[in-house]
């Protein structure tokens, strides 16, 4: 116990503040899981239904800020993205940092708050259930009688 606040107490002399959750943030392009209210992955960013997804969604995000990470391989996607964020007024940040990774699982997207917000489900697809196609109701089948089986038969 005593090493590690000697430890922490180098540490604070020389400006060095140790990082909360360092792991979390490497994740989620430098900010807490907490705070995030949608995430896209590089793999859902490819998808153009998705992407157009997010962007009918865009103006839902006033008063927060989006992170994108700066070493995805889509250009079309980050420029309908910046060009919706300042159409809107809504903050964003290119993130190209050392958390900014590029496997298929890795976030691309992030939509976060400046405080925790605890958010069950921040998946795109979970926050914005695709809509099913309406289907009509068939007329229901009229049961036919034993009778008029017994007489007319299958025609």
């Amino acid at each position: 116990m005593t090493e590690d606040l000697n430890k922490r107490v180098e540490q604070a002399v020389q400006g060095i503040t140790p990082q909360t959750k360092p792991d979390e943030r490497r994740r989620f392009l430098g900010s807490l899981r907490e705070r995030c209210l949608i995430r896209m992955d590089n793999t859902e960013v490819k998808n153009p239904e998705l992407t157009a997804l997010f962007l009918k969604h865009i103006t839902d995000f006033k008063g927060y800020t989006i992170l994108i990470n700066g070493n995805i391989t889509d250009d079309g996607f980050l420029g309908d993205v910046e060009a919706s964020c300042s159409k809107y007024d809504i903050p964003f940040t290119l993130v190209n940092n050392e958390t900014a990774k590029t496997g298929p699982h890795d976030t691309a997207v992030l939509v976060v708050a400046k405080n925790a917000i605890n958010r069950p489900r921040i998946e795109l697809k979970q926050v914005y259930p695709p809509e099913f196609p309406k289907e009509e109701l068939a007329a229901p089948k009229t049961k036919e009688s034993f009778w008029h089986k017994l007489f007319h038969g299958d025609k």
